[in-house]
């Protein structure tokens, strides 16, 4: 009968690298904390932009032959529910919610789009939204994107 005399194998525990941190939840990563918070904040400032919208504020400026012309009440209520739906993804993605990461990336480029397409009614804050937006986008890809590098 032949038998083991080395006995079983197994690997030596390799230390901690410092360059690999070791695999966290998904809130507690720095980006998407940030994504999160700038979720939250950028869906609330387009919560403020559709009630100001819907309720006719002398805020904003009615131009005149702009390509994307359209009533600034229906613009207000495309601002208000995608500000909603903004932040409570924003809260989900607070809450570890995979499904919300993905759903932000889609929602904040709405906002994005809607957002430029603003820009003659309110140029400041569309840029600054659109900004917001797209640092959304970049800090949920990249929260993706180094949780799936870190070995498990």
């Amino acid at each position: 009968m032949a038998s083991d005399a080395a006995g079983s194998r197994t690997n030596p525990p390799t230390p901690p690298n410092p360059a690999y941190p070791s695999p966290t939840h998904a809130p507690a990563s720095g980006t998407t904390t940030l994504a999160a918070a700038l979720m939250i904040f950028g869906g609330a400032m387009a919560v403020f932009e559709g009630i100001s919208a819907i309720a006719t504020d002398s805020l904003f400026v009615t131009t005149r032959n702009y390509v994307f012309e359209f009533d600034l009440t229906g613009w207000g209520w495309i601002h208000l529910i995608l500000g909603i739906i903004l932040v409570f993804a924003g809260f989900a993605v607070v809450n570890g919610a995979l499904w919300a990461r993905y759903f932000g990336v889609a929602i904040a480029g709405l906002g994005a789009i809607a957002n430029f397409l603003w820009l003659p009614y309110y140029p400041l804050w569309a840029l600054i939204l659109i900004a917001i937006n797209v640092l959304v986008i970049w800090a949920l890809c990249m929260g993706m994107h180094r949780e799936a590098d870190v070995p498990a």
